[in-house]
């Protein structure tokens, strides 16, 4: 049986740090997180600070599974030499990857055509775009293929939803590629932020091109889907959160909880897809 690991790329701040506190608490698997500085031992020590424990957990259980690898996304060697470390830790022979997360981003907010700025739009696609699919070009090899029979340590539980309890996993690997609702071009309505717009519908054609091809790949024990998970308090959006209601703008460790729910509960139906933070399709 192919036993399952976590990846999530970034992890130092954000939600991608919330997230990983939170699958540290509510799994029990190995979880691999990314931050770009080479040393990583600060970003380790800031994840498991203060880091709750389960009933089932202790904190030398939460340190031992938690590995930290130095990863930029402009930088497709440092991409590749994170992959091979994690290939050597999970060998695929006897492991898999069962949650990826890819969830870099930066946004530079163009209200015209006039204020794009050529460099700030190249680095736009090169972390939001070309950062996920290198992503995906590299450890998509460490998601499981048709033959392998796959361990799922509390998988379709009853228990979903409970703060006190394992996440419910689901019983084939998920790839989830971080979008946003701007990326949808059917639901444009608004104009602006030309460069993050684009980058993220980006993204979401990339997402389904990856589900294709793992359909052919991994049949059913693997699949892509693209996320929206709200406006969140992070440094990404800190300048827009004056124009967003109040119980609209989420903290970073609800948009965790929302997105291991939301993950947690597509099946194949949803594959290739665009979810949101409450579980609805966005349409492309």
């Amino acid at each position: 049986m192919s036993k399952p690991w976590i990846l999530v790329s970034p992890s130092s701040r954000g939600i991608g740090y919330a997230l990983t506190r939170h699958l540290l608490q509510r799994t029990t698997l190995p979880i691999v997180a990314t931050c770009r500085s080479r040393d990583t031992s600060a970003t380790k020590a800031s994840l498991l600070e203060q880091l709750p424990t389960l009933h089932h957990q202790d904190k030398e259980d939460q340190a031992s599974r938690l590995v930290v690898f130095p990863l930029d996304v402009t930088d497709e060697g440092s991409i590749r030499e994170a992959a091979e470390h994690a290939a050597e830790l999970f060998p695929p022979r006897t492991h898999h990857l069962h949650l990826g997360f890819a969830m870099p981003g930066i946004l530079h907010p163009e209200k015209s055509p006039a204020q794009v700025d050529a460099a700030d739009a190249e680095k736009t696609f090169h972390v939001n775009t070309l950062g996920p699919l290198l992503l995906m070009k590299h450890f998509g090899e460490l998601l499981p293929r048709k033959r392998d029979e796959l361990a799922i340590p509390g998988g379709g539980g009853s228990d979903r939803g409970d703060p006190g309890e394992l996440l419910p996993l689901p019983r084939h690997a998920t790839w989830l590629n971080m979008s946003a609702r701007v990326g949808s071009v059917s639901d444009n309505r608004l104009g602006g932020w030309y460069s993050y717009r684009a980058s993220k519908a980006a993204v979401n054609s990339l997402t389904r091109t990856f589900d294709l091809h793992l359909q052919n790949r991994s049949g059913a024990k693997a699949m892509a889907v693209a996320y929206h998970p709200g406006t969140v308090k992070t440094g990404l959006s800190q300048e827009f959160w004056a124009n967003v209601k109040e119980e609209k703008l989420f903290s970073p460790e609800f948009a965790a909880e929302k997105m291991c729910e939301v993950v947690c509960s597509r099946e194949q139906e949803h594959r290739g897809r665009i979810w949101d933070w409450n579980g609805s399709e966005i349409m492309p």
